[in-house]
């Protein structure tokens, strides 16, 4: 039985999916409507971007897309041009992705228009830029390096051509003295004629020569490559810059670098030694891989140093949980023995941590790309409080402003120096005028500022109205050490930090200053082509809520609503009200309220500060949490918070007001707790919590850690107050009394040890605990004990026994 054979299929008989061809299309397709919301893309461009489709169509407008740059672009030129001759071609654009990161792309559009001729629908064509933005550069830096290769050998011809046709009479006086080797020899190497240079250089005489060809002198190793040269040679084409090996007379051999010329059945060289100069090529490229090595230890003991450190945080939470539920676990054989496997392996962490921290030495800068007027910005609060309040200090940050590298930590650090110096030289009482923009340094400019380099720079100025300084301070300004302060009041450290850092960054500062008219400082920084790095958020913490009510007052209606929302969302019980007057009229309707959380400005007579009062003379055991975008409010005096004031800058996420309310609801919920067991007769849960109680502050800028901390202190039976950096705990000990600062070393802005030393200042019966994730702490001559992190229960109770006996 046969079958007959199928026909083959007709290739030209498929039809192309149109669809198909436009989702899987290399480029990138848009359709958005006149006002650019997008309606429809394809599956190429949700592939670049990272976009999910239902979150573009009808969702996003295209300008959305762009960068801040791009839109105003499109705002201002394409789109009225687009509009007006209903096309655009070959435009360059950034697009944003989902995950922020940008891509460079070329976009044509066409405008279609209705009936009417009015524009209906606006079609896009992306192409992706990114492999052509290379391919073209890498095309122009290869043709510029061809064409100085090729400059280099037409200056040297044409300059030997010029010397024989115009001093045809000096010839063998150059061919004498000249220092370089000149050779004459044939296509196929044999030598003709050398200049008396060949001889000093390679120790051969003309005699000595005859019948050699350089082929003969040549290291064997590179015979391969003369003889490539040659083949070069013998095609007609001139050779710059050949390095090869050649045998001197003695036996050794030296480096000669070659330019050869062919003309006709010659060969014209000019040969250089370049022993020596390979030679320190050589030293210096060991020098930098030594520098490089040296470089990247450091890097790596900053880096490890961080991490044990911050590892060293993580294990002091995990072991001071752990030693709470062996409280709640006691009795429990299983419970207590993973418990215990658990301690053990936070021992074996800390070991580990302990050898990091062996390793790191130094900690070098860590310069990243920087909006420098962004952080002023974000300064703005602090230089306030750190000012005070007579201080008027005006912030300009110019548009359009470049990114500098720096490191951002100390950067800050120069702001807060430069602004401290500046309020001391008003005494306290001034202008400070601080402006961030950019800055170009030309040759005019450098060659009368000493050490400036011409560039685009990023400046810092910093005007003060105070005394000036005369032309001898000024010219001493920057010398370590060197003060005009009183005894006891600057280290003259300050300035040389800020020279150094300055200068450690590649910039440049200059300081005009006189007598009785103020000083401004300018601080250059080199810009930066590449994109600000963002800072990293802080990692979130468990939130917890309650039960209890709370009084929100607030009079923006969208601020208050997401208030209430969070605090609803976290369970607690949510009263609001627009001003001081509707809040006191709930404040007396008698409702049991827990909390007043307020704005400090607020419209209507009554101010957020009467209603706190008011609300605390009708409700006692109310506590009051006040809120505001500016520090310098009606509950701050001289830049400080008043004592007793709980306050928390907008903007604040979701978790730092939960935590913030969470500890105040728990801390007014503990009074009644710690009252009963103050009672006599409670001598079992007093013993079992010795050592005895003390008034302990403890400052700690980790919140989960300082959370932990204060409550194994007050189930030890501590009174305990928390602060997170030096500011807050100096505000706590001017207003209440302390007998014990256990503060971590590596605080914000303020070290820990400076911080003790300004405690011991306001009281000096305070005892000190240091505590630090790098190990025991130099005490720096304060009369301190050391807790080093991780520590658990058992560690805490003997430090605090220790302390105890030395106060006995």
């Amino acid at each position: 039985m046969s079958v007959d054979p199928q026909p083959n299929p007709d290739p030209y008989s498929f039809e192309d999916d149109p669809a198909e061809l436009y989702e899987d299309a290399p480029c990138g397709y848009l359709s958005i409507l006149p006002d650019g919301t997008i309606i429809k893309t394809n599956a190429t461009l949700l592939a670049w971007t990272g976009y999910r489709r239902d979150a573009l169509i009808g969702k996003k407008r295209f300008q959305e897309l762009l960068p801040l740059v791009g839109r105003m672009f499109y705002d201002t030129h394409f789109h009225p041009l687009l509009l007006m001759q209903g096309f655009a071609k070959e435009l360059a654009f950034e697009i944003v992705c989902a995950d922020q990161q940008r891509i460079p792309i070329i976009l044509n559009s066409t405008l279609k228009r209705d009936s009417s001729g009015n524009p209906l629908v606006i079609r896009i064509t992306l192409l992706d830029a990114r492999g052509r933005r290379a391919y073209e550069e890498e095309l122009r830096r290869a043709k510029r390096k061809a064409e100085e290769a090729q400059n280099a050998v037409k200056l040297l011809n044409a300059s030997l051509e010029e010397r024989v046709a115009q001093q045809a009479q000096e010839r063998d006086r150059i061919w004498r003295m000249s220092r370089d080797m000149l050779v004459v020899a044939t296509i196929q190497g044999k030598l003709i004629r050398t200049n008396p240079a060949f001889y000093r250089t390679l120790g051969w005489i003309d005699e000595e020569l005859e019948g050699m060809t350089c082929c003969d002198l040549v290291h064997p190793e590179h015979l391969q490559a003369f003889g490539a040269a040659r083949v070069q040679l013998l095609a007609g084409l001139p050779i710059n810059r050949l390095e090869m090996p050649y045998r001197h007379k003695n036996g050794t051999y030296r480096w000669i670098s070659w330019t050869i010329m062919p003309e006709g059945e010659l060969i014209y060289a000019v040969g250089r030694d370049v022993t020596d100069d390979r030679i320190q090529v050589e030293t210096l490229q060991k020098t930098e891989a030594a520098l490089h090595q040296s470089q990247k230890m450091e890097a790596i003991g900053k880096l490890t140093g961080g991490v044990a450190h911050d590892f060293n945080n993580i294990l002091q939470i995990i072991s001071g949980n752990i030693d709470l539920l062996k409280r709640d676990f006691a009795g429990i054989l299983h419970a207590q023995g993973r418990l215990k496997n658990a301690t053990q392996a936070v021992e074996r962490g800390a070991a580990i941590a302990a050898q990091l921290l062996a390793f790191a030495r130094r900690q070098p800068l860590q310069p990243v790309p920087t909006n420098l007027g962004r952080v002023v910005r974000e300064m703005e609060d602090l230089l306030c409080r750190a000012l005070g309040e007579m201080v008027n200090i005006e912030v300009i940050v110019g548009g359009g402003l470049w990114n500098a590298t720096v490191d951002r930590g100390q950067f800050e650090n120069v702001v807060l120096n430069l602004a401290i110096n500046a309020r001391d030289a008003m005494n306290g009482n001034g202008k400070l005028t601080i402006h961030v923009g950019n800055a170009m340094l030309d040759e005019h400019y450098v060659q009368t500022h000493a050490g400036a380099v011409p560039g685009q720079y990023v400046m810092l100025s910093m005007t003060d109205t105070g005394s000036g300084m005369s032309p001898e301070t000024l010219e001493r300004a920057f010398e370590p050490f060197y003060t005009t302060k009183p005894q006891g009041e600057g280290t003259g450290l300050g300035l040389s930090m800020v020279f150094g850092f300055v200068k450690q960054s590649g910039g440049h500062i200059n300081v005009q200053s006189e007598l009785h008219s103020g000083t401004t400082f300018e601080l250059y920084f080199p810009r930066t082509h590449q994109d600000e790095v963002p800072i990293a958020e802080p990692r979130s913490v468990n939130v917890t809520g309650g039960k209890e009510t709370i009084l929100v007052v607030e009079d923006d209606p969208a601020v208050q609503a997401v208030v209430v929302d969070m605090l609803s969302g976290l369970g607690y019980h949510v009263l609001k009200a627009k001003d001081g007057e509707s809040a006191l009229t709930v404040l007396r309707s008698g409702l049991a309220i827990d909390l007043l959380f307020t704005d400090v400005v607020m419209p209507g007579p009554i101010p957020a500060p009467e209603v706190a009062r008011q609300a605390k003379a009708l409700l006692p055991e109310i506590e009051v949490l006040f809120t505001s975008g500016y520090s310098r409010d009606a509950i701050a005096h001289g830049g400080k918070l008043d004592p007793g004031v709980q306050l928390i800058s907008k903007p604040y996420r979701h978790e730092q007001l939960a935590q913030r309310i969470r500890h105040m609801l728990e801390k007014k919920n503990a009074a009644p707790v710690q009252a009963a067991r103050s009672q006599p007769g409670d001598d079992a849960s007093r013993s079992a919590m010795s050592p005895p109680s003390h008034r302990i502050l403890v400052v700690e800028d980790n919140a989960d850690a300082q959370q932990m901390l204060c409550q194994l202190l007050a189930l030890m039976g501590h009174t305990v107050e928390g602060a997170s950096n030096a500011e807050d705990a100096l505000t706590l000990l001017g207003s209440k009394d302390f007998d014990v600062l256990l503060t971590d070393v590596n605080l914000p802005f303020m070290s820990g040890t400076e911080l003790a030393k300004q405690a011991l200042d306001i009281d000096a019966s305070i005892r000190i605990i240091f505590s630090s994730g790098y190990g025991a702490v130099e005490s720096e001559g304060i009369q301190a004990l050391s807790l080093p992190k991780p520590f658990g229960l058992v560690q805490l109770k003997e430090v605090l026994s220790k302390l105890s006996q030395e106060v006995g």
